[in-house]
């Protein structure tokens, strides 16, 4: 694949993205309670959390994946459509798939990877939204 033809701004979006739904799915509104629960978090323990390293770690990961996702979808013939289609196909097919498999071994629940998965695989098809539509 020929990286000049990566749209740049696009991958750049695609990571936002990321730390967006990761705010909302995770806050109270929707997942956050739940996954407190689920790890046994208090709210002190995550006042204890080095944020900024956490933040600028996601932001790293997030470009990671936005770029690997881009790179896959690196072609003349990517429409809006296939790229929403190969980001569930590779959020819910390899990553939620691969969560479950570590989940069963660390004895997660199924809750828990639910969260999780659901997280990633909604994450994937916005990001591979971004990349398809910006083609």
């Amino acid at each position: 694949m020929n990286i000049s033809t990566l749209n740049w701004f696009a991958i750049l979006i695609a990571t936002l993205s990321n730390f967006l739904i990761g705010g909302l799915w995770y806050s109270p509104l929707l997942f956050g309670k739940i996954w407190m629960q689920e790890n046994k978090f208090t709210e002190e323990d995550l006042k204890k959390s080095n944020m900024g390293k956490i933040f600028g770690l996601t932001f790293l990961f997030s470009f990671v994946i936005a770029f690997n996702l881009a790179m896959f979808l690196n072609d003349s013939n990517t429409t809006t459509s296939w790229g929403a289609i190969a980001g569930f196909l590779a959020g819910f097919g390899w990553v939620a798939m691969s969560q479950f498999i570590i989940g069963q071994f660390e004895r997660k629940s199924f809750r828990y990877l639910l969260i999780h998965s659901g997280y990633v695989t909604i994450s994937f098809i916005v990001m591979g939204l971004i990349l398809g539509s910006w083609r």
